[in-house]
């Protein structure tokens, strides 16, 4: 089993996005913490210009360390935008993603589904990254047209996975509670739709345990198409994002599913926003580390 650090780590300690310097302390902190594997995000066209800014300090950063960057997340919410002003810069800017993920040596680059345009009254969804237990309120506009919305998304993602096949690279997409794409099921009806050959998956075991999916099922139900995993615990009341083991999330199960279609991706840990996020780190590796022995992985 390949375990591997997710961006919820410097997220949860430094912010949405983290500095510069920051993001670079917490790779440093991923690395201490015994994990060789790591991820890197770009959020929003500022954020995303800086880490291009600094790739050579981040790619040497990780070759001191011994780590690798096996997957890059650019976020762009305009990439689903009807301007299509800011669709096409968000475009752009997933070139150059792109272009980070190659330079990173990273396997996959993420995309997330965002939010549909509607009028929230309130809370956003992940405006500040991860909300736990929040209910929203939207009003849907008089002009909005969700049919014509979905066509939009799924050029969006045939058009970067299409892109990202050019550069060698998996575009992933993991379903996240309250996102355009929230469940196992709408993932892969957007697959269906999308029809590229080179867009998998990310599970997420803590978003898809709180939409009350039975996790060994939406494994049998994605089957060769993940790509990647993201694990958290929770009780399945909401998307808290706890330490392997303090929920009830089958893990074993989970496991024993992906066994059977061949996984051999990478496994990130996907904890975040807790008490102690170092130590709930180490238990997390530790767990899963016991579990590939008994499960052989």
């Amino acid at each position: 089993m390949k375990i591997s650090a997710c961006w919820l780590y410097a997220i949860s300690k430094y912010g949405y996005p983290p500095s510069i310097e920051n993001a670079m302390k917490a790779l440093r902190e991923m690395a201490a913490l015994g994990f060789e594997y790591v991820e890197l995000e770009g959020v929003r066209e500022k954020n995303m210009l800086e880490v291009a800014e600094n790739k050579e300090r981040f790619k040497n950063l990780a070759d001191e360390l011994g780590v690798k960057i096996i997957n890059f997340c650019p976020i762009l919410p305009d990439a689903f935008s009807f301007d299509e002003k800011k669709r096409q810069r968000a475009l752009e800017l997933f070139d150059l993603g792109l272009e980070l993920a190659q330079y990173f040596g990273a396997e996959t680059v993420q995309l997330d589904s965002f939010t549909p345009p509607v009028e929230f009254l309130g809370e956003v969804p992940y405006k500040e990254a991860l909300n736990y237990g929040r209910q929203f309120k939207v009003r849907i506009p008089e002009d909005f047209d969700y049919g014509a919305f979905w066509e939009l998304m799924v050029d969006t993602v045939k058009t970067c996975a299409q892109r990202a096949a050019k550069a060698g690279l998996w575009l992933t997409m993991e379903p996240r509670v309250g996102e355009n794409i929230s469940n196992t099921d709408a993932l892969l009806r957007l697959m269906d739709h999308v029809d590229e050959p080179n867009f998998g998956a990310v599970l997420d075991t803590g978003h898809q345990h709180a939409q009350k999916e039975i996790l060994p099922i939406s494994v049998e139900k994605l089957g060769s198409r993940i790509r990647y995993l993201h694990v958290a615990d929770n009780d399945g009341r909401d998307n808290l994002h706890l330490a392997l083991g303090e929920g009830t999330i089958d893990f074993e199960g989970i496991f024993l599913a992906l066994k059977k279609h061949g996984f051999d991706g990478y496994v990130a840990v996907d904890v975040g926003h807790v008490p102690n996020i170092d130590e709930a780190y180490r238990r997390s590796k530790a767990y899963l580390e016991e579990l590939a022995r008994k499960l052989d992985m």
